[in-house]
């Protein structure tokens, strides 16, 4: 059962320890208001977080779909005790007021299929922005273009999306007339995980449904703003009839990146490949002479808003990095600040004769 769902002898040599302990594989299939569906050698069962575990793993440590984890046999609802290293993870910032902390989307996938619809809301900014989070992620990405059957310049958008694709394929599919589904098929592989990454009604549900040939998940229409609807509420992985196994997600509506700097360096490698022609090392790319991008942005080799958008994403990676550095300070100035007042108040106690040495 569990080795048509991707488990190896890589990862049965990893659960040794737990297997010492009595404990058992499982693969997580619904992550969803604190409780699990899982999978096991014996099927599919219900499974909720052991008390020692959900306390360790309160500061981003749960499982999510896809996971590997070590749950205690029997029946009934099962517990886990604990999460397996994880061979890739698609993290985003997480949305919200507070701090900022990472989300982890998806683990453990072999690719990540980035849908984009080719209609008005195509944006190549987007698409970079997803392909930096997956190339980060360790997983293969691939930029799946839906409904190609609406799009009257489907070969020039494909044109425009490979320009900065830095070669992740590029297919352009429609799930109404089966153009380009079976070239896409080609990197999905029994016992292999594939993500569904994309916005609202870019046609996620839709593609899977066509993946599974029956209907799996239910759809909605786009409305007429080219604008989505949620259809997905929840990441859930699903086994196929041919035996792939597709990890579908919620639709994102921004993706702020986390610790993704490596993500942007592939992502942009031609663009970085410029600064080392650069005249001087510490080169800012505004004024100064012998600047490798001035002259790729001149001659027009360099797109400007693709240089604008490299530029933006280094900046909300530094941020994101000096803030963290910024609550990292102040952390560890109230622990110093508290381990002063605690020394001071046992300097009290201890003058007052509250205990002897």
């Amino acid at each position: 059962m569990l080795e048509r769902y991707g488990w190896s002898d890589a990862l049965q040599h990893q659960f040794e320890p737990h297997a010492a302990q009595g404990l058992e594989p499982a693969r997580v299939l619904v992550q969803q208001r604190g409780h699990y569906e899982i999978v096991t050698a014996a099927g599919e069962r219900l499974a909720t977080l052991v008390g020692k575990f959900a306390h360790d793993a309160a500061d981003g440590g749960y499982p999510v779909a896809g996971d590997w984890v070590a749950v205690s046999p029997g029946s009934g609802t099962t517990l886990v005790h604990a999460v397996l290293p994880r061979t890739t993870t698609f993290v985003r910032r997480e949305a919200g007021p507070g701090a900022p902390r990472g989300q982890v989307v998806a683990a453990n996938v072999d690719v990540a299929l980035l849908v984009v619809s080719l209609n008005a809301d195509l944006s190549l900014r987007r698409i970079e922005r997803y392909l930096a989070a997956a190339l980060e992620s360790g997983a293969e990405p691939v930029i799946v273009l839906t409904k190609s059957d609406m799009c009257a310049e489907t070969e020039e958008r494909m044109a425009e999306v490979e320009a900065i694709a830095f070669g992740a394929p590029v297919h352009a599919i429609s799930s109404v007339t089966g153009e380009g589904i079976a070239a896409l098929r080609t990197h999905l592989k029994p016992g292999k995980t594939a993500v569904l990454l994309g916005s609202s009604g870019v046609g996620k549900s839709t593609l899977l449904n066509t993946l599974a040939g029956k209907e799996l998940m239910l759809t909605r229409e786009i409305r007429g703003d080219d604008t989505g609807r949620h259809t997905t509420t929840h990441r859930e992985l699903i086994l196929l009839p041919d035996g792939t196994l597709i990890l579908d997600t919620p639709g994102m509506r921004e993706l702020g990146l986390w610790d993704a700097s490596a993500g942007v360096s592939a992502t942009f490698a031609d663009l970085e490949a410029l600064f080392i022609r650069c005249r001087f090392d510490d080169c800012r790319h505004k004024a100064e002479p012998g600047c490798a991008i001035r002259a790729a942005l001149e001659d027009g080799t360099l797109e400007p808003s693709r240089w604008e958008a490299y530029g933006k994403l280094q900046k909300e990676l530094r941020f994101q990095h000096n803030k963290d550095n910024w609550q990292s300070r102040m952390e560890t100035r109230r622990e110093r600040v508290q381990k002063h007042k605690d020394g001071r108040a046992r300097m009290k106690f201890k003058a007052k004769g509250g205990y002897d040495e």
